[in-house]
């Protein structure tokens, strides 16, 4: 680990940031570096046991770590981020339904004269050794050993146009997509929209099933380890995920066939850009090959995500083989920490 260059950040709570732009960048870093960050679950740790109700104790949700100004990044680059480790940072988390949120409720969009579901929290016990969280009913006596399959519900950087995107909002700067897909191993690649980039991530969950259905997954406290690199003079749209298997695209819109339309659209132009296919050659293999699971439908917009198995195409590597020098550096850093 003797060349790498590792820095090691945890926020004191005053420093988190809970929008994507609009905020100071907390330190500069270089394309290269190896980050250890933690970041505080969506409730900034304040929800720790089922008599604890967010509506009496939050105000904002999802404390960001960061954002990051990276060295070098203009806007029409793209930023990627390989993601090395996700380990939980404490041995509890907790879930909840909440009023006029999640997918099979009344919301402040969809309005009905229903009451809205009652507030109501779970709290899930890990097990590091055996590698589960443990789900207990709060109305029966049922109990459930799942696995842990820690991911990030937020990524993202600076919107363009000097916007500033609540933490909540999933959008073409990334932000709140709530996709299982970003997790250890993956590299997530973003389009650069300001000078620095100001990329920031938060929003551990512990696990989550696709859709995030009444829209808060086992949220917990997160140690995350991850390589920063930059790739110039390359733009990237909508932010696009790659691990050994396969590329992805992702969209966020509502209404969620619009968020399908976006991701699916832009892996098409991806094969075009990558492989120089034609467009609607592309559409027509994108159309018999890929896998669509939904993130989230129950953000202010909604993500889907578009999968293409890299068995089916041309070469498996897109951006210049930029995840294979990640994966490199990742492979150095982890056997020098198990040295």
């Amino acid at each position: 680990m003797a060349d790498l260059n590792v820095v090691t950040y945890r926020p004191e709570r005053a420093e988190y940031a809970w929008t994507f732009g609009g905020a100071a960048p907390v330190m500069k870093v270089k394309p290269g570096d190896v980050l250890e960050l933690w970041t505080d679950d969506c409730f900034g740790g304040l929800i720790e046991t089922v008599d604890d109700m967010p509506s009496d104790k939050i105000t904002a949700f999802n404390p960001q770590t960061g954002p990051f100004y990276v060295e070098g990044a203009e806007p029409g680059d793209t930023l990627a981020l390989h993601f090395v480790a996700l380990e939980p940072a404490r041995d509890w988390a907790v879930s909840t339904t909440f009023p006029l949120f999640g997918s099979l409720t009344s919301t402040l969009r969809t309005v009905t004269l229903q009451d809205a579901l009652p507030e109501i929290v779970w709290r899930y016990e890990v097990d590091r050794s055996r590698g589960t969280v443990r789900y207990q009913a709060r109305n029966g006596d049922q109990t459930i050993d799942l696995p842990l399959e820690p991911m990030h519900g937020t990524v993202g950087v600076a919107p363009t146009g000097g916007e500033a995107r609540s933490s909540l909002v999933p959008d073409a700067h990334g932000g709140n997509m709530d996709t299982p897909e970003m997790r250890a191993g993956t590299t997530c690649y973003l389009g650069v929209n300001v000078e620095g980039a100001l990329f920031s991530i938060g929003d551990g969950h512990y696990r989550q099933g696709e859709g995030e259905t009444c829209g808060v997954a086992v949220e917990g406290a997160m140690n995350t380890v991850l390589v920063v690199d930059l790739i110039p003079s390359q733009a990237t749209p909508w932010p696009r995920l790659e691990n050994d298997d396969y590329i992805m695209s992702t969209g966020s819109a509502r209404p969620l066939e619009d968020a399908f339309r976006i991701a699916h659209g832009d892996l098409v132009m991806w094969l075009v850009e990558e492989f120089g296919f034609e467009k609607l050659d592309a559409y027509q293999l994108v159309s018999q090959i890929s896998e669509s699971p939904v993130a989230n439908v129950c953000d202010p917009n909604y993500t889907f995500v578009a999968k293409a198995p890299k068995r089916y195409l041309p070469s498996s590597d897109v951006y210049a083989s930029t995840r294979g020098r990640l994966k490199e550096m990742a492979a150095e850093y982890s056997s020098g920490r198990d040295s």
